[in-house]
């Protein structure tokens, strides 16, 4: 199958003794009729928290989430199968009664329709929502399946491991970007579910913030053409893959994720695609070291692609005693270990201040502003602008503030690991 591309960006050059090399490999998809495209099968499913929390604020919060749902429900394409399911303390479906409908002008009149009669009651059970999410997927396995889970509190009312439970019935079967609500959920619960789920995670601060969020979600789900793409990664005898990494457009960890192909191979599942996508993957091999001169193959990049192998990029060892080319550093691999850097002392400065550890936040949080005025990463340092005032973005400089809103704070700690690409601002 053509349309995908790999590129490895590396420094291939290791003097001697150096057992460890590193690749950012970019993944394209560069043409919009590649794949499986318009005519697979897709399925939306949105799941909208109901519980009683969603009628504080004068009924605010449920009002905006109906308007956002019917706004997603426009954006649905003809011909899509699609469901709207409620999350309180347990799951129940909206629209349709039982299953899926086949999205047309008037199937999403009705359901919208449905949608505006929702009402707001009852506690969180975000496993049960899932579990549903889960059952209407596996009605088309095949397709290309994404949901929307929206959610403004933690998940109280779950049995235990319900929701640990729910995360492996949509492994495989679904992509699930979840978004919060206000500041009263749970980061951690949200992102274990999206990372897992091949997802994003993020604050909708507002509810009037909702609505352009949810057409903007379904519109990006819709635009899926491939359904299924796995890096594959071989790597000869006694050489060991030690991680794979997503690193743009936000930072995924999927070591983890790795589905062995033979005992030299692994598959590291990336989702669906859009036929314009691109992104970026720092892989890390330990391989038995060499002598000057030697030249090894350290690992052979490929593209699984709706099943289809695809031949992609390969990562070498040269080992040197040129000091110069040795201690070269590659761009890609230097700026994307910059931006794991930002994202881990975000979270240990945000903790820091949590604690109580002024010093600690405020040199953590001024070595995260230095890493992202470098980066030219402009919406972290916008953010990090909110939680500390900035003398010298160069060196780092700030002081915390006193009083911090919530939401700021929840937005700089969900968003901290969106990258920005090499040579790209934002």
């Amino acid at each position: 199958m053509t349309g995908f591309k790999a590129e490895v960006f590396q420094n291939e050059y290791l003097p001697a003794g150096v057992d460890t090399i590193d690749a950012v490999v970019t993944v394209k998809a560069e043409d919009a009729e590649v794949g499986v495209s318009a005519q697979r099968d897709a399925v939306e499913i949105i799941a909208i928290d109901t519980s009683g929390s969603m009628q504080e604020e004068g009924g605010a919060k449920m009002h905006a989430a109906k308007a956002a749902t019917q706004a997603a429900i426009d954006t649905i394409s003809d011909g899509v199968y699609f469901a709207i399911i409620g999350g309180n303390a347990g799951a129940y479906m909206v629209y349709p009664r039982d299953g899926l409908a086949v999205s047309s002008p008037s199937t999403r009149d009705e359901a919208k329709r449905m949608v505006s009669r929702v009402r707001a009651n009852g506690g969180t059970a975000i496993g049960t929502w899932l579990k549903a999410a889960a059952f209407l997927a596996n009605q088309y396995p095949h397709a290309i399946a994404h949901c929307l889970l929206l959610t403004d509190g933690k998940n109280e009312h779950d049995e235990p491991g319900a929701l640990a439970a729910a995360i492996r019935d949509c492994t495989g079967l679904l992509q699930c970007d979840t978004r919060g609500l206000g500041a009263d959920w749970d980061i951690n619960e949200l992102r274990t579910i999206s990372s897992a789920l091949l997802g994003t995670v993020d604050i909708i601060p507002r509810p009037e913030d909702m609505e352009a969020e949810f057409r903007r979600l379904t519109e990006q789900a819709m635009g899926k053409q491939v359904g299924s793409v796995a890096l594959r990664l071989w790597t000869p005898k006694g050489s060991v893959s030690q991680f794979v990494k997503q690193v743009a457009p936000n930072l995924e960890d999927l070591t983890g994720s790795a589905k062995p192909v033979n005992p030299l191979t692994n598959d590291y599942p990336l989702g669906s695609w859009s036929g314009d996508e691109e992104r970026d993957y720092h892989i890390r091999v330990s391989i038995p070291t060499g002598n000057v001169g030697d030249e090894r193959l350290a690992a052979r990049v490929m593209l699984v692609i709706d099943d289809a192998e695809q031949p992609a990029a390969l990562v070498r060892a040269i080992w040197t005693d040129d000091e110069r080319l040795s201690t070269r550093i590659n761009r890609e691999v230097a700026h994307y270990t910059g931006q794991a850097e930002l994202a881990s002392v975000i979270a240990e400065g945000l903790a820091a201040r949590d604690a109580g550890d002024q010093a600690t936040a405020t040199v953590k949080l001024g070595r995260a502003v230095q890493i992202a005025h470098q980066a030219g990463n402009g919406d972290t340092v916008r953010l990090l602008q909110k939680v500390v005032d900035v003398d010298d973005p160069a060196t780092g400089t700030v002081r915390l503030k006193r009083q911090v809103n919530k939401t700021d704070e929840m937005a700089l700690d969900v968003r901290s690991t969106r990258t920005v690409r090499v040579g790209k601002t934002k």
